[in-house]
């Protein structure tokens, strides 16, 4: 079918279709996709409850198994909503900087949560409580990539304040496995920050494929069962740069 096309405020076109497969997989999906090959969120139509990307669910269960009676979540980040929609009984506040990705997500995807707010995720996370959140996920895209005022010292400084003594970090990025100039950067520059910190990658056929990569940060020793991780698999990034603003 035709996709429902967009334009987020900066350039980035945004396509909303539907497909009868989706990474080899047959069924009924509905994507939402930035310009490029970028899917920032999917819904199986036939099983809507479903967490149908692998890195939601490692998200997922790192936040189960971290803290399972976790109350307050801030998410910078909104796709379709993927994670606030399957933890629907918490409480969640969800930063996303373009409008149009919330009404679509609204629209297209039947997200009905009154918790989005439009904004900066930090701007919008500077002026938060200090100490109030069990856990800030960080899922943030442009066609460039994770924004740098998203992974830079003073950021992870900011979301250290704003996390109670169990509070955790958890990020989805992009990039390689092994030898990853931006991960490892990542990485070390969150070790200032967090004693206890963990890198996921889905293994691939060559070390050099573009992958999810998932970094955790937090106050206390990260707990997880590999076989909950959708696949993921921990990786020990290299020692790297810090990245500042």
């Amino acid at each position: 079918m035709q996709p429902w096309l967009s334009s987020a405020g900066d350039g980035q076109e945004i396509q909303v279709y539907d497909t009868t497969e989706l990474y080899g997989e047959k069924g009924k999906f509905r994507v939402l996709q930035f310009s490029g090959d970028a899917i920032q969120g999917a819904l199986d139509l036939n099983s809507p409850r479903r967490v149908v990307f692998e890195y939601p669910r490692a998200m997922i269960h790192l936040m189960e198994a971290g803290e399972p009676f976790f109350e307050d979540v801030f998410v910078i980040g909104h796709g379709i909503g993927t994670i606030a929609r399957y933890f629907a009984e918490k409480s969640f506040k969800i930063a996303e900087v373009s409008a149009e990705v919330v009404e679509l997500s609204r629209q297209h995807f039947g997200y009905s949560q009154d918790n989005v707010v439009v904004g900066d995720g930090r701007r919008l996370l500077e002026g938060e409580p200090d100490r109030r959140y069990d856990f800030i996920l960080l899922d943030a895209f442009t066609k460039d990539g994770t924004p740098q005022h998203l992974v830079s010292s003073e950021f992870f400084a900011l979301a250290r304040s704003k996390l109670n003594s169990r509070g955790s970090i958890i990020m989805n990025l992009m990039g390689r496995s092994e030898q990853d100039r931006l991960i490892s950067a990542i990485h070390t520059t969150l070790s200032e920050h967090f004693p206890h910190i963990k890198a996921f990658a889905l293994p691939s056929e060559g070390t050099a494929d573009i992958r999810n990569i998932l970094i955790m940060g937090s106050s206390k020793p990260i707990r997880y069962q590999a076989r909950q991780m959708a696949g993921f698999v921990e990786i020990t990034p290299g020692q790297g740069h810090v990245i500042r603003d």
